[in-house]
């Protein structure tokens, strides 16, 4: 087998049913396997896809051990040369998979590649890229002065954003939304470590790869990832878990950092607690943009049906126009710039248009006031 994918779940199944059919499309030609671990979804995940995907190997826990024990499992049962820990609210070009196979076949130090990730806007997530958070670095990122002097390679190393994110590099840390491990390197590495509960095990198995000898490398490969809708940075639980994986990194790999390192992140953590129980984050309601123009990709002959989907799922909006594929390619596009600023809506139908396709129209036109959606003939479901 060349490529086992593990996929974690937990209520997120229409985003999990689009990423599976993207990485259905990618591993067409590769001996390959997909895992899905779902822990304990309350929202009839594992009922509505198993039928839908008979090739997927599904594992059902009977609660939450969280996103590492979760992968572990899935590592355990496969067989593949390399290991894709992927997140379930994402999208993987056609092409994506092969290109990372063929690198990692290519560079045999490589014991990990992550990823050019793009949220639902095309906007770049800096956290495809980072580097250990030492003592100096979480100082600077804690404090806020990353964002005072954004290009320093001195205040703002925790997402390296003096790395040009459209060239290859050799990086610390990759994110664990897309992680391509050699099994080789993990098997020196050891497993990811289950005492992080949800974030921080990414960066504890970055740090053991290179420990083990390895590189781990940033590959500008696009990815969408929807950088999961149940997550809330600002309430207390992120909080709590967030800066809880971060004293583990620290009891485990800088001991020496003194009381006054784990009493700083400890300061921080009570900060931000009290702050998130304060102001809540409290659940907004969609925004409803004043003038909401929707431009469809698709061929003229589909157009009825998703422009009655859209309707329903946008009642606000204004019109619909056709991006007739009949007529011209979805790349055409970028030569009517002028002429796609009236729209806030980008629908692409797929299969008309390709996952390829997509992720290069969101990177190539990335913008905060526009939404990007992706709807499925197959599944008849928008996802955006």
């Amino acid at each position: 087998m060349k490529i086992s994918i593990v996929i974690v779940n937990y209520n997120v199944k229409y985003y999990l049913e689009q990423c599976l059919c993207s990485v259905k499309n990618a591993i067409s030609g590769l001996e390959a396997e997909v895992f899905v671990v779902d822990n304990h979804s309350t929202d009839g995940s594992m009922e509505y896809l198993k039928p839908r995907f008979p090739e997927v190997t599904f594992i059902e826990n009977c609660d939450n051990p969280g996103f590492a024990c979760a992968n572990n499992q899935a590592i355990a049962r496969s067989s593949g040369e390399y290991i894709l820990l992927l997140n379930p609210d994402t999208v993987v070009g056609e092409e994506s998979l092969r290109t990372l196979v063929f690198f990692m076949d290519e560079h045999p130090e490589a014991g990990a590649a992550g990823v050019k990730m793009l949220d639902g806007h095309g906007v770049f997530l800096p956290e495809s890229k980072r580097s250990f958070p030492t003592p100096w670095v979480s100082f600077c990122k804690i404090f806020g002065l990353t964002k005072i002097r954004p290009g320093s390679r001195v205040f703002s190393r925790y997402n390296l954003p003096y790395l040009d994110e459209n060239e290859q590099h050799e990086v610390d840390v990759l994110a664990g939304a897309f992680m391509m491990l050699r099994r080789e390197a993990l098997d020196k590495a050891g497993l990811l470590d289950e005492s992080f509960f949800m974030y921080g095990e990414d960066i504890d198995l970055s740090y053991r790869i290179q420990a083990a000898g390895y590189k781990n490398y940033y590959i500008p490969e696009r990815l969408l990832h929807y950088k999961g809708e149940s997550t809330r940075y600002a309430d207390l639980s992120y909080v709590k878990s967030f800066y809880g994986a971060m004293l583990i990194f620290y009891r485990k790999y800088y001991p020496h950092s003194g009381w006054w390192m784990r009493l700083l992140i400890a300061v921080a953590v009570f900060f931000r607690a009290i702050i998130a129980f304060l102001f809540p984050r409290r659940t907004k309601k969609p925004h409803r943009i004043k003038h909401r123009r929707l431009l469809v990709f698709c061929y003229e002959e589909h157009l009825p049906e998703v422009k009655s989907i859209c309707l329903k799922r946008m009642p606000e909006l204004e019109f619909v126009n056709l991006w007739n594929l009949n007529e011209e390619h979805v790349m055409s596009a970028f030569c009517r710039r002028n002429q796609m600023k009236c729209f806030t809506d980008y629908v692409f139908c797929i299969p008309d248009v390709r996952f390829e396709q997509v992720l290069l129209m969101m990177d190539k036109s990335p913008n905060k006031k526009i939404t990007y959606h992706v709807y499925n003939r197959d599944t008849q479901q928008i996802i955006g």
